[in-house]
């Protein structure tokens, strides 16, 4: 992507042109687990701090701000995920932590026997929050296994667990293993079509792909703030009625409609303003591209403008991905894990994972810290798959794309690996 300001992005984070102890930057491509934030995200949470430090529901004017702010944030995060209302955006502490909380909440409508069908390839904050729940209420697990050659699901495996019993689907978007992009809206229909709800975790999906929660005819989805270059915060969307209608655990005082039920105690203000600045962030690049966005032509405004950032963001990812996996490919000794091919990109998001003949994953990670080169190795929480691919003892080393990382940052790496 010829236009893509690679460099007026990169200027607006501190830890991108901050030199590391050595002198030298570091490289980072260990987004997955959680990316860089631009500036307007840090003063976001100073700011909250002087102009409007308080708890909510007060009749002065600092409590005031933030109630504002809290509302505003919301509008922009339902925007951002097309959802029909603001009041359908949960803040909590971060995705496990909501996820527990939903899958107690659904606990309380399911009889024993009823059926949970999950996913081999998920990350574990997608799993036991439901297999603790098939144990306290005697459910029954079932599972979509992967297709080891390509690291996808096998849908086959969903066909056949599908019944009258099945209650719950939870699967990811991406995979934060492998980057694999799951055909959510089909897997969704399919839930559906036998009567059950549909739960997605996009928190790897987010940073890189638009999302749609309309289009994919989800019930509730899942992601967190500190993926897409904002704070540790997570955030659940839900449809209206089920928020509504879902036995909660929750004080008495607090309010009984959604989203305020969802969200137990004190939140976390002043991080939720620095998802706002995020967000604002993330608009902005929309004014800076001049791609074309033919298939989002229904929505306008921000909605519209959150759609053209992440396709941009897309298209530039692309090249990164396809340079970092060629590169790869070429490198003695190192075998890339998942999707390979070119013409298959669009069916994986930019988190690249690879096993060496020769070295564990941690060593290669720690040939590239030594390096300045930030990535991670083991299983990064996504056991499943990570046992279904056969690298249980060692996990996998893991190189992840963001936006703002660049072409010459990929030659670095790949210089590096063939050190070896």
């Amino acid at each position: 992507m010829t236009d893509f300001p690679i460099e007026q992005l990169r200027a607006q984070f501190p830890s991108l042109i901050t030199p590391s102890e050595s002198g030298s930057l570091p490289i980072f491509l260990d987004n997955p687990a959680g990316t860089q934030v631009p500036q307007q995200v840090i003063d976001a949470v100073r700011d909250y701090y002087i102009h409007m430090n308080a708890n909510a529901g007060g009749f002065f004017e600092t409590s005031r701000r933030n109630d504002e702010m809290v509302q505003s944030v919301r509008q922009q995060v339902a925007d951002f995920l097309n959802a029909p209302s603001p009041d359908e955006i949960v803040f909590g502490p971060n995705m496990t932590t909501l996820n527990f909380a939903l899958s107690r909440a659904l606990a309380k409508t399911l009889s024993p026997g009823d059926e949970i069908i999950l996913t081999r390839m998920d990350h574990d904050a997608n799993i036991t929050p439901w297999t603790r729940i098939a144990e306290d209420y005697n459910l029954v697990i079932r599972w979509i296994d992967i297709i080891r050659e390509d690291a996808t699901l096998d849908l086959s495996t969903l066909e056949d667990a599908l019944s009258s019993r099945t209650k719950i689907v939870a699967t990811a978007h991406a995979s934060n293993a492998v980057g694999t992009i799951n055909p959510i809206r089909q897997i969704g229909q399919m839930a559906h079509a036998v009567g059950a709800l549909y739960v997605v975790d996009a928190v790897q999906s987010a940073p890189h792909i638009p999302i749609d929660v309309q289009a994919i005819d989800c019930d509730f989805l899942l992601c967190s703030a500190y993926k897409f270059y904002g704070p540790h915060i997570g955030i659940l969307w839900g449809r209206y009625d089920l928020l509504a209608q879902l036995p909660v655990y929750k004080v008495r005082p607090a309010k009984d409609v959604p989203p305020h039920r969802w969200e137990t105690g004190t939140q976390s203000f002043e991080t939720i303003a620095a998802v706002g600045a995020a967000l604002d962030y993330l608009a902005a690049i929309a004014d800076m591209t001049t791609i074309d966005t033919p298939a989002w032509q229904h929505l306008d405004g921000q909605r519209l403008r959150f759609k053209k950032a992440m396709e941009a963001i897309v298209s530039y990812e692309k090249e990164l991905a396809t340079h970092l996996i060629d590169g790869l490919q070429n490198i003695d000794g190192i075998q890339v894990v998942g999707i390979v091919e070119p013409e298959r990109y669009h069916q994986r998001v930019p988190t690249v994972a690879c096993v060496h003949k020769q070295h564990t994953p941690a060593y290669l990670a720690q040939h590239l810290a030594a390096n300045h080169i930030y990535a991670w190795s083991g299983n990064y929480y996504a056991v499943e798959i990570v046992n279904a691919l056969g690298y249980a003892e060692h996990g996998m080393l893991r190189l992840g794309i963001a936006h703002y990382n660049t072409h010459d940052e990929i030659d670095r790496t790949l210089a590096v690996l063939q050190q070896l």
